[in-house]
């Protein structure tokens, strides 16, 4: 299954159906009068948030939703059927935009929340309706209204309670893996995460969800490399662990390129709390790793924690780190069980 966290769909409610003229013809019934009924209500367009779901591919192959027209008012009373309302199944995390792809229509939080997109057009009335006193025989009805339609942008952003971020090949992978169930594909290459990857983290009797994203580069959001794309799966993070990788040529400008994309891409990202960490420290000298750890600590303005996460030292100081900032409530009630749910697989 891809991983799909954007699509642009079409979507229209129904039509309301037309009002009816129709007279009550009958025998030994004088006077009968009108009897056209009215027309139905067409078809909403619901969009609701369904567990279990952890990308939009659904639409990719289908882009056009239209909800069922009202039915027309027929003669003797009777009043069209209401069309059927469709519903759009999302992931939670999901967020509406219009056809700009600036103006936030609606924000989806929570499993089970639902909202009506566009609602269909109110039926027209029949001759019936119009009966009065001075009008004993209308000959008039209402046409049905139309319903609304429009293109809209879906667009996903993971609800995680920290989140990984750093240059490619810093080790974010690996960390996710050691630390969760959570099997993101490893391999000695820049750019081996290709999508973002989610895992369930249990740190002294505390369970949060960790978010890996694909590595940033100098550029990036320019689109250089994957480019920025993915950082909108950390905006709705806590915290921010910023792995760097103590192998690289030079950490304190391996930490300062990763913020120079963050600040490039807004979102609050460089407002959020940043835990720094120097990874791969089992693979240098003592004395380089001294070199690295005072290079990071004069960018950070701050002490990095010092960690392998292929041995697995320093590891449980780092998620300490993190549980303290999250604290006892997570950011979603359901944050977890999406984690849990099949992994994505490009």
């Amino acid at each position: 299954m891809k991983f799909l966290d954007e699509a642009k769909v079409y979507i229209r409610s129904g039509d309301g159906g037309n009002g009816c003229v129709a007279f009550r013809r009958e025998k030994f019934i004088e006077f009968g009068g009108p009897s056209g009924g009215n027309g139905g209500r067409g078809g909403n367009v619901i969009i609701e948030v369904a567990d279990g779901l952890n990308t939009l591919i659904d639409y990719r192959y289908q882009q056009h939703f239209k909800a069922q027209k009202g039915e027309n008012g027929m003669g003797s009373d009777r009043h069209g059927a209401n069309g059927k309302n469709i519903v759009l199944k999302v992931p939670v995390g999901t967020q509406i935009f219009d056809e700009d792809r600036e103006t936030l229509i609606h924000d989806f939080t929570k499993v089970g929340e639902k909202f009506v997109l566009a609602e269909g057009g109110n039926g027209g009335f029949g001759n019936a309706h119009f009966k009065s006193s001075t009008n004993r025989a209308p000959r008039n009805a209402n046409p049905g209204q139309p319903g609304e339609e429009r293109w809209i942008w879906l667009r996903l952003k993971l609800i995680a309670d920290a989140g990984l971020v750093g240059m490619p090949n810093a080790g974010k992978s690996t960390f996710l893996s050691k630390v969760s169930a959570a099997r993101p594909k490893i391999a000695d290459y820049p750019f081996t995460t290709l999508h973002p990857q989610l895992g369930v983290v249990n740190a002294d009797g505390r369970e949060f969800v960790l978010a890996d994203i694909p590595g940033l580069i100098e550029g990036a959001h320019e689109g250089t490399g994957l480019g920025d794309r993915f950082l909108g799966h950390v905006e709705r993070c806590r915290v921010l662990l910023h792995l760097i990788d103590a192998t690289s040529e030079h950490a304190g400008k391996a930490y300062k390129t990763v913020r120079k994309e963050l600040d490039a891409y807004g979102g609050q990202l460089t407002d959020k709390i940043e835990i720094v960490a120097l990874n791969k420290i089992d693979a240098v000298e003592p004395d380089e790793l001294k070199k690295q750890k005072d290079r990071l600590k004069r960018a950070a303005k701050k002490t990095p924690l010092l960690l392998s996460a292929a041995t697995g030292q320093g590891v449980k100081e780092a998620l300490r780190a993190l549980v303290e900032v999250i604290g006892e409530a997570p950011v979603s009630a359901k944050a977890k069980s999406a984690a849990e749910a099949e992994p994505w697989s490009a």
